[in-house]
């Protein structure tokens, strides 16, 4: 169970009621008046919890759960214990998000301002804010309804904040506007100046970093992550975007839609997402490159020219995976043979 001196669980939830916000169907003698009062995972799950199972690596334990109910796909539904309810899904991962999102229920701060916190008399707050000690909210800054800024964190001069934000302790925004119900979490930097410069014998010369941030709704910032203002162009992040801890975004870098980057990735300047990309931790990007809608990076993948829509790739330089994957076979092949 989640300890509860963090975390409060809604509830209970009956089987019925499960199956409707996961978008599964209750399986055969399931019954749906049934209650349940948390998610657990399988290997510790008991009778009044909900469990899931979405990793075929993992049928020993389903076999052998004792959770009352359990999100699974119908080609495993055979292998559940006989005492078990089933929710039959097609995607038991994204179902299990789901009913675990209701049992645990995103909850605003309670609305406050602390008196040590700092907020320029130009500044505009929204109603049912939470402002924590030591923030600083600059001048003309705009701050939207039911959001949450964490202790020290600083709002720049003329930001602007979408409703139900929620921006972490000590992080730093400027030159920036932000979308609605975006979360940025600690430590995290936006909008400081782009990494320009015109090099030359007689010293490099500072490029003045004319952009701004755009971040659209629903995007989620790790820990100190850091997105660099564009130098002209904006740096835009596209709506349902989750970025990692550790990822740095340089400026006029342009992600789209609901694209997946994982921890300490690097993307250089005027590189361009499509929606629905996937990176892998530690990638890092050449700048102005485009890679295509729904492409798949490899974790630790050094990319060096543009790559296509759909596709998958891995390595450095980074080539179409199979290729990647070939090649550091081969030599491990002739070794092997050598030795023997």
């Amino acid at each position: 169970m989640a300890d509860p001196r963090f975390f409060s669980v809604a509830g209970p939830f009956s089987l019925k009621g499960l199956a409707a916000i996961s978008g599964s169907r209750i399986g055969d003698g399931g019954n749906p008046e049934a209650q349940f009062l948390d998610v657990q995972p399988l290997q510790i799950a008991g009778p009044e919890h909900l469990s899931f199972l979405d990793n075929k690596l993992y049928l020993n334990d389903f076999s052998k759960s004792r959770a009352g109910a359990c999100l699974v796909h119908a080609d495993h539904a055979a292998n559940a214990p006989k005492e078990m309810a089933l929710l039959i899904s097609e995607d038991p991962y994204r179902a299990y998000a789901k009913a675990a999102a209701a049992f645990y229920q995103r909850k605003n701060t309670e609305a406050h301002i602390a008196p040590s916190a700092i907020i320029h008399e130009t500044a505009k707050i929204g109603l049912n804010c939470h402002v924590s000690p030591g923030a600083v909210i600059d001048a003309e800054a705009e701050i939207g309804q039911n959001c949450s800024i964490g202790a020290n964190t600083v709002i720049g001069k003329s930001v602007i904040l979408g409703d139900d934000c929620v921006i972490g302790p000590n992080s730093s925004l400027s030159f920036c506007i932000i979308g609605n119900r975006v979360d940025i979490h600690n430590g995290a930097r936006i909008g400081q100046d782009g990494y320009g410069y015109a090099p030359g014998k007689d010293g490099h010369i500072k490029i003045p970093q004319l952009g701004r941030v755009l971040i659209e709704d629903d995007v989620d910032i790790g820990a100190n992550a850091t997105i660099d203002r564009g130098s002209g162009p904006d740096t835009v992040i596209g709506a349902g975007t989750k970025i990692d801890n550790l990822v740095h975004i340089a400026h006029n870098a342009q992600l789209g839609k609901n694209c997946l980057v994982a921890s300490q990735v690097g993307i250089s300047g005027s590189t361009e997402f499509g929606d629905f990309v996937m990176v892998g931790g530690k990638a890092g990007f050449a700048g102005h490159l485009r890679i295509g809608e729904g492409a798949r990076i490899a974790a630790k993948s050094g990319v060096t020219k543009d790559v296509h829509a759909g596709a998958t790739v891995g390595g450095f330089p980074a080539r179409p995976l199979k290729e990647w994957l070939l090649g550091v076979a081969a030599p491990r092949r002739f070794a092997k043979k050598k030795v023997n």
